[in-house]
């Protein structure tokens, strides 16, 4: 009798178990998709963008003011929702972001057929279309926190770190996604000889899309959400993909505050700022480089300019999945290897006149970027001890957003001045990071860097 109770709880416990497998399984799944959406629909509206401003007659620079103004709010914003969570509950933040998300992609959309249509005029429409992604920059922030937060409470502590990794790749998988797909959600007119959608049709279809996952979330989201922490994302941007800090942030348990300007830590962040900057520089011009260099109409070049974009976030995620791990690298030689391979990336794309050689130098630009990112996250958190890990983890993901606040504009304003200048600028600011990081990027010792006074 003993023996068949016995066998009867061990078989409660496994269907308990298979149970609670499941409905993780299904929710991880849905939090997977609402980090690749907000990723994937910032990225496909940023990658025919460029198009859509020459199309309307609009400034340069004012498309990128546009994304740098979303960035902006995104870095200040983010944090302040992760606070948030822990007050007035992640289910509740995860269906603010995403109901921010698709309110501000409609709007986008609503404001630019109008401009398309030839309802309001060029500075019109982009005043309005900033309205939209103050919305996205704001509110969208509010998800990614929360998501992390709900899968750090339904894992063990073993299985987090595998966890939020994994979930932390939707943003990656989502740069390479939306520039693929946005030259195929550009629509025709309404009806025949009705109002046209055009390029306006990617901020539709993801407006679209993240409505049917809010649904998703009202209905299949579990209100049980743990105790866990989230901590603020990095802006999703073309060229931003993550390098794990927001992992450490989220998973650190730590108390001593780290400066940007600790000795231990100041010439990693100086490092990242010099990365970021000269990712978000190039990788912004880079639209208005195809129409001009191929001598293409904005429509004809939404094809070449998605697969130049998707070719660089794949080399960016062959970097950090691939050569990474397989030729195990140190920090140091991550940032100078990177910073060298940008050099070269940058030039050939300042002096191609072809789509070959425009995919291939912003590919070995996007490459070196991509060795480099993961470099200046493992070197600054080497830097310190293990209970400072969290404070460094937040100080790389706010250096990584901040890149994108003001890259953007002063890449677009140098190409307008002269169309090679953002990548002769950027390729001579990583050749003085390439002397600068020689001369004082130290292998890491954890051990050394316990005490702010080391």
């Amino acid at each position: 009798m003993v023996s068949t109770a016995r066998r009867r709880h061990q078989s409660q416990l496994f269907v308990d178990a298979r149970v609670r497998v499941r409905s993780f399984d299904r929710t991880f799944a849905l939090l997977f998709t609402v980090m690749l959406t907000i990723a994937a629909g910032n990225t496909a509206l940023q990658s025919v963008l460029p198009a859509l401003g020459r199309s309307l007659g609009a400034a340069d620079s004012a498309v990128a003011a546009v994304f740098s103004v979303s960035a902006l709010l995104w870095v200040v914003a983010a944090p302040f929702w992760a606070n948030r969570s822990d007050r007035h509950g992640r289910r509740a933040m995860v269906l603010l972001g995403v109901a921010g998300f698709t309110v501000s992609l409609l709007l986008c959309g609503i404001f630019l057929a109008l401009g398309i249509n030839g309802v309001l005029g060029p500075l019109a429409t982009f005043i309005a279309f900033i309205v939209g992604r103050v919305i996205y920059g704001t509110f969208g922030s509010a998800a990614p926190p929360a998501v992390q937060a709900i899968v750090a409470g339904r894992t063990t502590r073993e299985e987090r770190t595998r966890a939020l990794t994994l979930l932390a790749s939707a943003f990656g998988l989502g740069t390479i996604l939306g520039p693929a797909i946005a030259p195929y959600l550009v629509l025709g007119h309404l009806w025949s000889g009705g109002p046209e959608i055009g390029l306006a049709g990617p901020a539709f279809v993801a407006a679209a899309i993240g409505a049917v996952i809010w649904i998703a979330v009202v209905r299949l989201l579990p209100r049980d959400e743990g105790y866990a922490h989230g901590a603020a994302s990095s802006y999703p941007s073309i060229g931003g993909q993550g390098t794990g800090a927001t992992v450490t942030a989220a998973t650190a348990e730590t108390s001593e505050k780290v400066g940007y300007f600790d000795p231990r830590v100041r010439a990693w962040i100086i490092s990242g700022l010099v990365i970021g900057h000269a990712q978000a520089m190039t990788g912004q011009a880079i639209g208005f480089l195809i129409i001009d260099r191929l001598a293409v109409s904005p429509m004809e070049a939404l094809h070449p300019t998605g697969l130049v974009l998707m070719m660089g976030a794949g080399s960016a995620l062959l970097a950090q999945w691939g050569l990474i791990p397989l030729l195990d690298l140190k920090p140091r030689v991550l940032i100078l290897a990177g910073a060298a391979l940008g050099v070269f990336g940058c030039i050939a794309v300042g002096s191609a006149t072809s789509l070959y050689g425009i995919a291939l130098g912003y590919s070995l630009t996007s490459l070196g970027m991509g060795l480099a990112r993961p470099g200046f996250t493992a070197g600054s958190s080497l830097a310190v001890g293990a209970e400072a890990q969290g404070s460094v983890a937040g100080k790389v993901t706010s250096v990584n957003g901040a890149a994108f606040v003001l890259g953007p504009s002063i890449g677009v304003g140098l190409y307008e001045l002269w169309r090679p200048l953002p990548y002769l600028t950027a390729a001579a600011a990583l050749a003085c990071l390439l002397v600068y990081g020689w001369l004082n990027l130290r292998p890491s010792d954890p051990g050394r860097g316990a005490s702010p006074a080391q």
